[in-house]
């Protein structure tokens, strides 16, 4: 089945092996299919995010069916990176934004000044490309004087996070950031934090799968997350034109 957007990202549980507890990732990925209803595509148990676990778990879900991946959604965890570009060449790939802006704290002074982040947060709400790319020139001009670090890492790294602005503007909001997953985690997360430590991984893998199950009924019986017929407008509109001969 086609999915358009995929969002994907790890979570770790407590898991006692050999007698040591551990942390282990669970692999998380969600779908947005063409009637725009969100669904959970898989959620596998690995020893730990790396190249080769995401690279499997990809190739997974391709082989279980899934195409027409559009848009993939992500953090910068590079192991992951690169497996999307490996398994997914033809897709997109969106930078979670939120990631990106507190990965953006690690170039500032602690008392750095506020509005310096708060206006660089604000090209995300712009109505597309072209007018963040402008925003950001003004951004840059003031601040690199007083934050290079800062400014030359952004002007490195942003455009990684505006991929959504390929997109149509209705979805801008819901596509910037993995913040679908984020909350799918928290409920996931309220439910694990009864259990703490699991006995071992097939235990944890059982339940989390159980809860992500209800979740996903949940979502097919609720409303349309997304409109995709504005994505499909989109796409006939990026179709090449075939002339006819008179």
């Amino acid at each position: 089945m086609e999915y358009p957007y995929v969002i994907v990202d790890a979570r770790y549980e407590r898991v006692r092996e050999g007698g040591v507890i551990v942390n282990r990732a669970i692999l998380v990925a969600l779908g947005i299919d063409w009637e725009g209803r969100r669904q959970v595509l898989a959620v596998e148990y690995a020893q730990r995010e790396s190249q080769s676990s995401w690279k499997d778990f990809l190739l997974a879900l391709k082989k279980r069916g899934l195409t027409g991946v559009r848009l993939v959604v992500s953090d910068d965890h590079a192991g992951l990176k690169a497996a999307i570009q490996e398994v997914m060449p033809e897709a997109w790939w969106q930078r979670c934004y939120v990631h990106f802006l507190r990965n953006a704290l690690d170039y500032l002074p602690r008392k750095a000044d506020e509005g310096c982040l708060q206006e660089l947060r604000w090209m995300y709400e712009r109505r597309n490309g072209e007018e963040a790319r402008r925003d950001l020139r003004q951004w840059l001009e003031k601040w690199s004087g007083k934050y290079p670090k800062l400014c030359q890492w952004v002007e490195n790294q942003i455009e990684e996070t505006w991929t959504f602005y390929r997109l149509p503007q209705a979805h801008h909001k819901h596509l910037k950031s993995t913040n679908l997953l984020e909350r799918f985690n928290q409920e996931i997360k309220r439910r694990t934090l009864v259990v703490r430590i699991f006995p071992n991984g097939a235990s944890c893998l059982r339940l989390i799968r159980a809860l992500a199950a209800e979740i996903h009924e949940n979502w097919i019986e609720a409303t349309r997350y997304l409109n995709m017929e504005l994505l499909s407008e989109q796409k006939k509109e990026q179709l090449p034109q075939v002339h006819t001969a008179a």
